[in-house]
């Protein structure tokens, strides 16, 4: 039975689990069928890159060796333009309801393999294998499905004008969700009628090029889509390809301002979704067990390696040292380990490089005066780990209230007005997400439509739709992802 705490004066009693016992590991154990390693998808099959360089793929669970994958130089990369191009003239001509039966039967497939694919994200990225099933997989093939019912009806997503395609079309994705932003970009790009040169990030390629065998299962003409790894000098490559009709790129804003300097006057259309530093706002009529549980997962889903993460808490004075308490006991419940195990909540940092910035920057909170609570838990003595984190008694001048730290950190800061919190909010150089918690719908809608975030949710967080648009304002990038919106972005209006 679960002890109490003793009774305090004006105190909730609580209920204390986490010393009585320990739950019994619950690895998943089905295969991933990695292959010890890979060459380069083009031109509808593996190929050995010219280089013959290869890169270690390492698993952040532990920090052992996963696969190899191999680099890809220019010579590669101009290959795989070659065939998509080449495949662009019968694919952009082939019916839309055609093109549909590709979308659905690759969603198939995943959902057949999602077992699979779901172990091999984990152990490629470190995120918990509950979410990569629950989450990252049927995510991923519902972008397929939501695009293959669309490849048929161009001609009905801008009233009076036709959706035509703009030809081969150069991708780069990062590292935090690489099946479902494989998913996010390719999707729309076949539906109307392009074909794709895509590139994983270096550090979790392993899904990216399993997807591979599911194109060839689903019988996808070559060249329609082709996959190059490497590090960034391949996706310097991709993104200047003179064959490149346009660029979608996901990943950080330093990165997709050197994209938009170096294609500046190309004549390519480019789409662009990068970092973030929300803020989510708790007022104090808000449903605060509701909040707490948005907060925690706000933040630390996926170890907070989230664009659009909620790494800013904004919450109302009079709520503020109760609202606190309760973070802190519900983070207290978090259970920090190997992601392979379905009890896990928050796994492992995706590589070293993130897991050193990660510390950095708490060091400057730190270093800064703000009070630092942390999660007491044993981390694991192999891999890269870090736990839950917040920060009381931030100021908006500080690293940790104003950069992306993509990681497992909260910064707390309070308001006392709706004007503040939305002066707060603002007063960041992104705008992609906000979060706001209140029990009166005017009062959301007024906040609604005062953030300059992409994306505001009301009374949860993390809520995604292949229907609904995603993207963001100011440094955030500009273009959406999903929706009517998203098919826009791969096309040119006739």
């Amino acid at each position: 039975m679960a002890r109490q705490s003793p009774a305090r004066p004006n105190s909730a009693r609580e209920l204390l689990f986490g010393d009585l016992w320990e739950f019994d590991p619950a690895p998943e154990s089905a295969p991933a069928h990695i292959e010890p390693h890979y060459g380069l998808f083009i031109n509808g099959r593996f190929v050995a890159a010219k280089s013959r360089r290869r890169i270690d793929s390492i698993s952040p669970r532990n920090g052992a060796k996963l696969a190899e994958i191999s680099e890809a130089k220019a010579a590669d990369v101009d290959a795989a333009y070659q065939a998509a191009a080449n495949a662009f003239k019968s694919w952009s001509k082939i019916p839309g309801r055609d093109r549909s039966k590709f979308l659905f039967r690759i969603a198939r497939l995943l959902q057949d393999r999602a077992r699979e694919f779901a172990v091999a994200e984990t152990l490629d990225g470190g995120k918990p294998i509950r979410e990569s099933r629950d989450f990252d997989l049927p995510m991923a093939a519902a972008h397929f499905f939501y695009h293959a019912g669309w490849a048929d009806k161009l001609d009905h997503v801008v009233p009076g004008r036709r959706l035509a395609p703009l030809g081969v079309v150069g991708q780069v994705i990062p590292w935090n969700f690489p099946l479902l932003m494989l998913a996010w970009k390719i999707a729309p790009a076949l539906a109307t009628g392009n074909t794709v040169v895509i590139k994983p990030a270096e550090t979790t390629s392993i899904t990216a090029l399993k997807f591979a065998s599911i194109l060839q299962d689903a019988g996808l003409p070559p060249g329609v889509v082709n996959i190059v790894t490497g590090g960034p000098e391949t996706g310097a490559l991709v993104v200047n390809h003179p064959l490149a009709a346009k660029i979608a790129f996901t990943g950080s804003t330093e990165v997709g301002k050197m994209i938009q300097h170096s294609l500046a006057g190309s004549g390519k259309k480019l789409s662009l979704e990068l970092g973030g530093k929300a803020a989510n706002i708790v007022f104090e009529d808000a449903p605060l067990d509701q909040a707490v549980e948005g907060v925690i997962n706000g933040i630390f889903f996926n170890q907070g390696h989230v664009c659009c993460a909620g790494s800013r808490l904004l919450v109302q004075e009079g709520i503020a040292t109760t609202f606190t308490a309760r973070l802190k006991r519900r983070m207290a419940t978090l259970r920090v380990g190997d992601p392979l195990d379905k009890n896990t909540d928050v796994g492992a940092i995706n590589s070293l490089a993130q897991l050193k910035k990660i510390q950095e920057l708490v060091q400057s909170g730190i270093d800064d005066g703000t009070v630092m609570h942390q999660h007491t838990c044993k981390l694991p003595k192999k891999g890269f780990y870090f736990p839950p984190t917040l920060f009381t008694g931030v100021s908006m001048s500080q690293r940790i209230a104003s950069e992306e730290i993509f990681g497992p950190v909260l910064s707390i800061l309070t308001f006392r007005t709706s004007e503040e919190a939305i002066e707060k909010a603002n007063n960041t150089r992104f705008g992609l997400s906000a979060g706001v918690w209140t029990d009166k719908g005017s009062r959301i809608l007024m906040m609604a439509s005062r953030l300059k975030a992409g994306v505001v949710w009301a009374n949860t967080y993390h809520q995604f739709d292949p229907a609904s648009p995603f993207g963001g304002y100011k440094e955030s990038g500009f273009g959406r992802e999903g929706g009517k919106h998203g098919l826009i972005e791969y096309s040119q209006l006739v």
